[in-house]
């Protein structure tokens, strides 16, 4: 047997420059490279094994740990799980600031492969820098903690674990059904640990990524309830865009006339204008997506996860004879909701489902509402995207239940000198970015907002990570997608407050030249909770960010003014201060001419949200309150529920 001596990290790397993934017969090499951060846990292992001989992977340094490990997220999101980038750091709080990224990974079904440095596996110099001592258990350290938020976990003690080890890694992160996080523990002795490697375990690997066929059985149980039903509605998943199966979901549409919504991993599946194409669904979802899926009688879900905001906290489909059909490569969503089950790729189910159902000449009888629906939709959408103000007292946000906004305003416009609206924010940017242009989101309120009413004008520009809305994301992904596709314009929209939480990666985007542009919606509040608990009852409690008062104790001062502009400035980024249209106009042309990372700072009035249409979510609401709004909205609750699925 022809070995080779090499350390357990060198191995490693060798191993992992030699991984590829074969998808409709095209070969990609997977592991495109490292982000790393390093410390005493990985820097003399793995860095050294990086240092001596990369081969092909592209080494790149990261800020934060949960920045790079987002950035590779939304690098292996945007090449639809094809390609990914590994991430080291070093023991202890390195390693745990990847938990969140994780968790974030495993939540929407995006490879994620991490490795993390670990205590001595010899414990020889217990409790080592970085080292949490557990009394009852010696073998436990941070890295045990990824074991919640990872599909698949293991810990190299031995250097001979690291074949079977990295084998099983590589088994799940190009599983369509079972991707996720993958986390590799590496102890730092054994890191540097000799062993000799056998060939056949460094030679190149091809990892087939298979088209599971849908069974004669499942198809027919399909074709059997599809012909029962009058109003079919599609929902089309994230697993639409990751199987490529856009074209066969038009096709299948087309020909027996249904409609389909998004959720916001499909969304950009298709482009927004498609004549069957009815929008956002659910919690999120829009006028006519939601106007449909009351009625439906059969939703066909393609690739969907069925969340709560998809389903409206299954509520949404109020049709008392709704059943639901479940196309999903993951046996686990195709059993949801009692759903007949195709477990098999959506693009080879909607081929077969064409061909079978179309001699039976069937054809869904929604008549003119599709048409009618997205006609409503067109005009509503026209009006949110046009709403100004002007400092008129008639003037109603869109979100305010009775609070006194005038109030707000004037305070938030005396400090920034903006009266501009969020809704009309995105309309200028829906309206100027170009049809290849990629919009990058992922917690706040802004989900909502561009599911209710993005336009999306090209195929694959809509990434949204709403599988776990983390805060923070959005700017680390955004890199991530610049890096997946580096011919695009990338533009991440998102709040103040989800900018506070992580930008680090925006250096990370001036080093690596890969230009990405921050559209910073500032509005001093956490908008989307604030919304949350005001429609709940609440007054705002602790979302806002404001001074503490010396006179009540309490958050309830002025305005935390931020320049946000200033601080991307520091960075070597082009920046811009926006309080009007003209200069958001201008900002953003300005902007698309620059080759270096840009941030709009754009200051936009808060409660100005857009409402949801004829939606419901479920939240924990107070069964016992003294004020009055909190006790309707209990009682709204219970009668939501009522009307709701049980599972």
């Amino acid at each position: 047997m022809k070995t080779t001596r090499l350390t357990v990290a060198q191995a490693l790397v060798r191993f992992l420059d030699n991984q590829y993934i074969e998808f409709d017969g095209k070969e990609i090499k997977f592991v495109e490279g490292i982000f790393a951060i390093f410390g005493h846990g990985n820097v003399l292992g793995l860095g050294q094994a990086l240092e001596q001989d990369s081969g092909h992977l592209i080494v790149r340094q990261g800020r934060n740990e949960q920045g790079m490990a987002h950035v590779a997220m939304g690098f292996a999101k945007q090449k639809l799980r094809k390609q990914i980038i590994a991430c080291t750091s070093s023991v202890g709080p390195g390693a745990a600031n990847m938990i969140t990224a994780a968790a974030t990974a495993t939540a929407n079904r995006i490879p994620l492969l991490l490795l993390p440095g670990d205590v001595f596996a010899t414990r020889q110099p217990d409790p080592v820098l970085q080292q949490i001592e557990q009394s009852h258990n010696l073998s436990i350290s941070t890295n045990d903690a990824f074991k919640a938020v990872s599909k698949y976990w293991d810990r190299v003690s031995r250097p001979e674990q690291l074949m079977t080890a990295c084998i099983n890694a590589m088994r799940v992160l190009t599983d369509p059904a079972k991707t996720g996080a993958v986390t590799l523990a590496l102890p730092q002795d054994v890191q540097g640990e000799a062993y000799d490697f056998p060939e056949y375990f460094l030679q190149k690997r091809v990892h087939r990524i298979e088209r599971t066929p849908p069974t004669n059985a499942m198809l027919q149980d399909a074709l059997k309830l599809i012909q029962s039903k009058k109003k079919p509605l599609i929902v089309c998943g994230g697993g639409v865009r990751y199987s490529e199966a856009a074209e066969q979901l038009k096709a299948f549409a087309e020909t027996f006339d249904i409609p389909f919504a998004e959720t916001q991993a499909g969304k950009s599946a298709v482009v927004s204008d498609y004549y069957l194409n009815v929008g956002g669904v659910g919690e999120t979802g829009c006028l006519s997506a939601n106007l449909l899926a009351k009625e439906a009688d059969l939703v066909i879900g393609v690739g969907t996860r069925y969340t709560d905001f998809t389903t409206s906290s299954k509520w949404i489909f109020q049709n008392s004879d709704v059943d639901f059909l479940n196309i999903n490569i993951a046996r686990f969503d195709a059993y949801k909701l009692d759903g007949v089950q195709v477990t098999a790729d959506a693009k080879e189910t909607l081929e077969k489902l064409t061909a079978l159902l179309q001699p039976t000449g069937y054809k869904a009888q929604w008549g003119n509402q599709i048409a009618e629906a997205k006609a409503k939709f067109a005009e509503e959408l026209h009006r949110i995207y046009h709403i100004t103000y002007n400092g008129e007292k008639d003037f109603v946000p869109e979100v305010n239940d009775a609070l006194d906004c005038e109030k707000v305003f004037a305070e938030f416009t005396q400090i920034t000198g903006s009266r501009l609206t969020q809704s009309r924010v995105l309309g200028i940017l829906n309206e100027t970015l170009g049809e290849n242009d990629i919009i990058v989101g992922a917690a706040g309120s802004l989900p909502g907002d561009l599911q209710r009413a993005w336009q999306s004008k090209g195929v694959d520009t809509y990434h949204l990570e709403y599988g776990y809305s983390c805060m923070g994301y959005e700017v680390a992904a955004s890199l991530g997608a610049k890096i997946a596709q580096p011919h695009r314009e990338v533009y991440t929209l998102l709040g103040d407050g989800s900018y506070m939480m992580l930008h680090s990666e925006l250096v990370t985007s001036i080093q690596e030249g890969k230009k990405i542009n921050v559209v910073l919606f500032d509005n001093m509040t956490n908008g989307c909770i604030n919304n949350l608990e005001i429609g709940h009852g609440m007054d705002t409690f602790g979302t806002e960010f404001r001074f503490r008062n010396a006179a009540t104790n309490k958050l309830d001062g002025g305005f935390v003014p931020v320049d946000f502009a200033m601080n991307a400035a520091s960075y070597g980024c082009k920046t811009y201060k926006v309080t009007n249209e003209e200069e958001l106009r201008a900002a953003l042309a300005d902007a698309a001419k620059q080759s270096v990372s840009t941030l709009i700072d754009v200051k936009v009035l808060p409660k100005t949200m857009i409402h949801g249409y004829g939606s419901w979510w479920h939240v924990g609401v107070a069964e016992v309150s003294t004020k009055e709004k909190i006790q309707e909205a209990y009682q709204n609750a219970v009668k939501r529920i009522d009307e709701a699925r049980r599972y």
